[in-house]
C-alpha cells in the first residue's frame, strides 16, 4: 500500500462563508493557516483566495501572489491552486486565471455541472461577517455550478497543457468519472490521474458508505491502475469518510472548506487542527503518511522549482 497523501483545503471559495472567526481569509491568515497545516502533516495544499477587503472569492493572480510565494519559501508542500473556487457565475478564464498565470503543480478541475445548494446555510443564527454571504446562500437554491466539456477541455488546455500543471480531478457524482475516462480516451489527460471523490454536498452524491463504494469500484473499473484516489467529505462526514478512504488504499482531504468543525458541535480552531487529527488516525491505523515529495512522485509533478512564482 503506497503511503497515504494529505491534501488540506484551507479556505473555500463563495461556497463557504465566513461562519467560523478561525476561517483565514486574507493572504497573511492564509499563508500562516497554510504552513502550519503542512508542519501538521499535509503534502498538499488547496487554495482560493479572497478579496481581504470584502472576502468575495477571487481569481485574481495578484491576490494569489501575496501568499503562495510566501508558503513556497516555508515549506515544501505542493501547491494546488483552485480553477472552480472564484464563484459559479465567473466566467472559466477568470475562474482559472491564476492557475493559467502562476502555473503551479496542481489545479483542482471540477468534472461536471452540479445543483449545488446552499440555502439551508442561510437559515441558520450566526453574526455574518459580510453583507454578501447571506443572499448568496439563499440565491444557491436557483444555482447551477457550471462546468461543461468545453469549460474542461478549456482548462486542460490553457492550464494543462500550455502550464506543465497537473490536476486534482473533483468528482461530485458517478457521473464525472466517465467524464473524465473519456477525457483519457482522448488523450486529453495522461496518468497518472489524482481523483477526488466529493461526498455530502446537496445537489451532488450522499455521503453513505455505500456511496463512496460505489465511486471507489467505478473509478476501480474505469481507470485501474492509471489512478490515485482521494477523498473529501463536508461537514461531520470529513473525518469519517477520511478514514474509510485511507482503509480501502486512498488518500485524504480535511481542511476548513469542507468542515469547520473538529468535533461534535466544536469548531476547528486552524486547519492544522484536522490534519493533525487525521495524521492521528491514519497512524493509529498503521498507515504511514506521504511527504510532500512522495507525493509529488506519486503523481508525477513537475516539482516546485518549474512554477510560475
Amino acid at each position: 500500500m503506497s503511503k497515504v497523501i494529505i491534501t488540506c483545503a484551507v479556505t473555500g471559495g463563495a461556497h463557504t462563508p465566513s461562519m467560523s472567526e478561525h476561517l483565514p481569509i486574507t493572504p497573511q491568515e492564509i499563508a500562516a493557516q497554510s504552513i502550519a497545516a503542512v508542519e501538521a502533516g499535509a503534502a498538499i495544499i488547496h487554495l482560493h483566495a479572497r478579496d481581504p477587503a470584502t472576502g468575495k472569492p477571487t481569481g485574481s493572480p495578484e491576490v494569489f501572489r501575496q501568499f503562495v510565494g510566501e508558503i513556497k519559501a516555508a515549506t515544501n508542500a505542493v501547491i494546488n491552486i483552485s480553477t472552480g473556487g472564484g464563484g459559479p457565475s465567473m466566467p472559466i478564464a477568470e475562474r482559472a486565471a491564476a492557475g493559467r498565470d502562476l502555473k503551479p503543480e496542481m489545479c483542482s478541475l471540477n468534472m461536471g455541472s452540479i445543483n449545488l445548494v446552499l440555502s439551508e446555510m442561510a437559515g441558520r443564527d450566526r453574526d455574518w461577517k459580510f453583507d454578501w454571504e447571506k443572499p448568496f446562500l439563499e440565491s444557491t437554491r436557483g444555482m447551477i455550478f457550471r462546468n461543461t466539456y468545453e469549460d474542461i477541455e478549456w482548462i486542460l488546455e490553457n492550464v494543462g497543457r500550455t502550464g506543465g500543471t497537473r490536476f486534482e480531478f473533483e468528482c461530485y457524482d458517478t457521473s464525472h468519472l466517465y467524464t473524465l475516462a473519456h477525457f483519457l480516451e482522448r488523450g486529453l489527460v495522461k496518468p497518472p490521474l489524482f481523483v477526488q471523490s466529493v461526498f455530502g454536498l446537496r445537489g451532488a452524491q450522499g455521503a453513505h458508505p455505500e456511496d463512496v463504494l460505489h465511486q471507489k469500484r467505478t473509478a476501480d473499473r474505469l481507470f485501474g491502475s492509471d489512478y490515485r484516489w482521494s477523498l473529501l467529505a463536508a461537514g461531520k462526514n470529513q473525518m469519517p469518510l477520511a478514514t474509510m478512504s485511507a482503509i480501502l488504499g486512498g488518500n485524504v482531504r480535511v481542511g476548513l472548506e469542507d468542515s469547520l468543525y473538529i468535533g461534535r458541535g466544536e469548531l476547528a480552531e486552524s486547519n492544522a487542527q484536522q490534519v493533525a487529527k487525521a495524521r492521528r488516525i491514519l497512524t493509529e491505523l498503521g498507515l504511514e503518511i506521504a511527504t510532500p515529495d512522495e507525493a509529488r512522485q506519486l503523481l508525477d509533478l513537475k516539482g516546485s522549482g518549474n512554477v510560475g512564482f
